[in-house]
C-alpha cells in the first residue's frame, strides 16, 4: 500500500469507502457514513495536515485514510496517530499492522512515544491496537456526541516498546 499526504481530490473516493456503515458499527461516531458527517470528518483531516491517504500500490485504488495529529513536547515529545479507518475488504488481511508499522516507526525516529484513542466500545479497533503492541494506560478521554456520552480510552506504543514489539 501507498501512505500518502490526504488531498481535496480524494474527497469522493473516500467517502466511497467511508459511505459503508459498517466500517463506522463499533464508532463512536457512528454515522460517520453519512455525507455531512464524512464531510466534516474529511475537512478535518485536510485542515490538521497529517492526513494520509491509503491507497492499493497495485491499482491506486483508496482503501481508506488515517493521520498524525496532536503534538506534544513533554517527556520527549509525543504524537497521536489515529482517525483510521479501513474497507472491510481490507481487514483481517494485514494492511492495519503494515500502515501502523510504517507510521509508528516513522514518529518514533523523532519522538518517545506515540498514542492512541480508542472508543471504549470499539473492540476491534481495541484489538487491532493490542495486537500491535499497544498498551492501554490509565488515562481516558470523555466528550459528546449526540447528546450521548463517549469515552476514549487511550493506548500507546513507547519507542523501547516498539523495538522489541510485534511490529519489530
Amino acid at each position: 500500500m501507498i501512505l500518502r499526504p490526504l488531498a481535496e481530490e480524494d474527497r469522493e473516493a473516500l467517502y466511497e469507502v467511508a459511505s459503508d456503515p459498517s466500517v463506522w458499527e463499533q464508532h463512536p461516531i457512528h454515522d460517520r457514513w453519512r455525507r455531512e458527517v464524512f464531510d466534516a470528518f474529511f475537512d478535518e483531516g485536510i485542515a490538521c495536515g497529517g492526513a494520509l491517504a491509503v491507497v492499493r500500490k497495485s491499482d491506486e485504488r483508496m482503501l481508506g485514510s488515517t493521520r498524525f495529529d496532536r503534538f506534544y513536547d513533554e517527556d520527549g515529545g509525543v504524537v497521536e496517530i489515529g482517525w483510521t479507518f479501513l474497507a472491510p475488504m481490507c481487514w483481517g488481511k494485514g494492511y492495519n499492522p503494515e500502515m501502523k508499522r510504517a507510521m509508528v516507526a516513522h514518529a518514533l525516529a523523532e519522538v518517545a512515544t506515540v498514542e492512541f484513542r480508542v472508543g471504549d466500545t470499539n473492540y476491534r479497533s481495541r484489538n487491532a491496537l493490542e495486537a500491535i503492541g499497544a498498551v492501554r494506560t490509565d488515562r481516558y478521554e470523555l466528550g459528546r456526541y449526540q447528546g450521548k456520552r463517549v469515552v476514549h480510552l487511550v493506548y500507546e506504543i513507547t519507542r523501547e516498546a516498539f523495538e522489541s514489539g510485534p511490529l519489530a
